[in-house]
């Protein structure tokens, strides 16, 4: 049955908000990764803590050394991504096992889970298993609720988007709002319970759930094979007919075997290899360059800079995760070209020292989240138009691991590069 223009609209709201809530912890961890760091760290290794305000030394050539955390954040981005990539990669060969209900009820779980165990933490190492819970959220979300989308009107893919990049702005700056009026950033964390909630009233009350999406895919075809078995071919035929769960969709969604699920990989290549170099440079940036740029004398303060390079940031990936409507990019290719270019000019800066202003170094940042969302959107919307129908659930779980694998890898990075340039 069509969906009605009600509940369609209920939909596309739907989306957009199980993309807020399912990032919203993410993006936290990550806006609160200098605060997690500092409460939990005597930083006693002769670096300067971020939130000092004493006034750094010079190198020989006259510039500002950096402010450092013993653990730079670049480990917390791996704590909070690497869950998420295990569960990415895993998830397509089995997720269609377990009914959605399910899914989103073990998501909800884990994000209501993660933000009291970091907020009541006195050690880094129980920071960073709530950090991984939140982790494993938000990758098991992201590959339930793409992978949901192929039931519903190709448009709720944009709204997800948009929902995603709204989480990344409000979460840093309901973050920074609540740092700026006052409460500590243990009782912040504890704040964004609600969130979780949210995601919960989103799918059991605000959404209208199709029948193709209220029971998992390979279930629905075991029990009718079984059922098959029981009669005459014949009758078997006009069973298959009868039944109007079989057709909840406009196609068979059939099992396909692990090697047919393997050749559907090459096709994705062209918009999963743009998607994760540019997040290796945007997330090289974040989580490496970040908490390395300041300016003293500066408003913002510069023990809020970090907080703020984030938020700007966020705001560029949700203006342009909300944009596929409007303009549409094909030529992904040149997405991470510029992206690498934002990582030249901000490792400059941080050796070099030759931008005046903070206001230059945040527009850049906003270019870097503009690119960001942007090929985000613009890839996944492309899946949705291109893949065939009976291949798109699968294809949009499977191509959810591009973003993760380019974060993981520039955490990777990030740990030897902030370490080297500390120590330099």
């Amino acid at each position: 049955m069509p969906e009605s223009s009600t509940d369609h609209k209920r939909n596309l709201a739907g989306f957009w908000f199980l993309g807020l809530t399912n990032n919203f912890a993410y993006v936290v961890m990550l806006s609160a990764a200098t605060a997690i760091l500092e409460d939990n760290n005597d930083n006693d290794n002769g670096t300067i803590p971020i939130n000092s305000t004493a006034t750094p030394p010079t190198n020989r050539s006259g510039h500002l050394l950096p402010y450092c955390n013993e653990i730079g954040t670049g480990a917390v981005l791996l704590a909070d991504i690497i869950p998420t990539l295990i569960v990415k990669l895993s998830a397509p060969f089995y997720m269609h096992k377990i009914p959605y209900s399910l899914r989103v009820i073990i998501v909800v779980l884990l994000a209501a889970s993660s933000f009291p165990i970091v907020a009541v933490s006195s050690a880094v190492w129980v920071s960073i298993i709530g950090i991984i819970i939140a982790s494993l959220g938000a990758g098991f979300g992201e590959i339930t609720f793409l992978s949901l989308s192929s039931h519903f009107n190709k448009n709720v893919v944009s709204t997800w988007s948009s929902g995603t990049g709204g989480a990344g702005l409000f979460g840093s700056l309901s973050y920074l709002g609540l740092i700026s009026a006052g409460l500590s950033s243990r009782n912040s964390l504890l704040v964004m319970l609600v969130i979780p909630a949210l995601m919960f009233f989103s799918y059991f009350f605000l959404m209208v759930i199709p029948a193709s999406a209220r029971r998992s895919t390979n279930t629905i075809i075991q029990a009718r094979a079984s059922d098959l078995e029981q009669v005459p071919i014949i009758d078997a035929e006009e069973e298959l007919h009868a039944s109007e769960e079989f057709h909840s969709t406009s196609v068979d969604r059939v099992e396909r075997t692990l090697l047919e699920k393997l050749r559907l990989v090459s096709p994705l290549l062209k918009y999963m290899i743009p998607l994760a170099l540019v997040y290796i440079g945007e997330y090289f940036i974040n989580q490496a360059l970040f908490e390395l740029i300041y300016f003293i004398d500066s408003w913002p303060p510069r023990a809020q800079q970090y907080v703020w390079y984030q938020a700007i940031y966020q705001l560029g990936v949700f203006i342009s995760r909300s944009s596929v409507n409007f303009l549409k990019i094909k030529h992904l290719w040149i997405m991470p070209i510029l992206q690498f270019a934002n990582v030249g000019f901000l490792l400059s800066q941080i050796f070099v020292q030759f931008v005046p202003s903070i206001w230059i170094i945040f527009a850049v940042i906003l270019f870097e989240g503009l690119l960001g969302g942007a090929t985000y959107v613009n890839a996944f919307y492309m899946i949705s138009e291109e893949v065939a129908d009976e291949d798109l659930e699968f294809s949009m779980g499977l191509a959810s691991v591009a973003d993760s694998t380019g974060i993981t890898i520039a955490g990777i990075i990030s740990v030897p590069v902030h370490n080297a340039i500390c120590n330099a």
